[in-house]
């Protein structure tokens, strides 16, 4: 069977195979956009591998951080600007 974890994006409650990253989670919302560029442009993850920073998003509280290199965790409480 395989595991899985629950978390919470946007108040919108996923279920992820466990080792996910979160920004696959935040996908799986539905959700699109991460973060705001300063001019107020939706941005969304483009390396994959934690460079390029455009993946960063709220996490329990914690802002800036990259979606794209944090393993999804039962319970956490992700926030996007998206």
């Amino acid at each position: 069977m395989l595991e899985t974890v629950t978390l919470v994006i946007n108040g919108v409650s996923v279920t992820m195979p466990a080792g996910s990253m979160v920004s696959a989670a935040i996908l799986k919302s539905g959700t699109h956009g991460f973060r705001r560029s300063v001019t107020g442009e939706l941005r969304g993850p483009l390396c994959g591998m934690g460079i390029c920073f455009e993946c960063r998003v709220t996490i329990d509280g914690e802002a800036h951080s990259r979606s794209c290199q944090t393993v999804c965790k039962n319970g956490m409480d992700v926030r996007t600007d998206g």
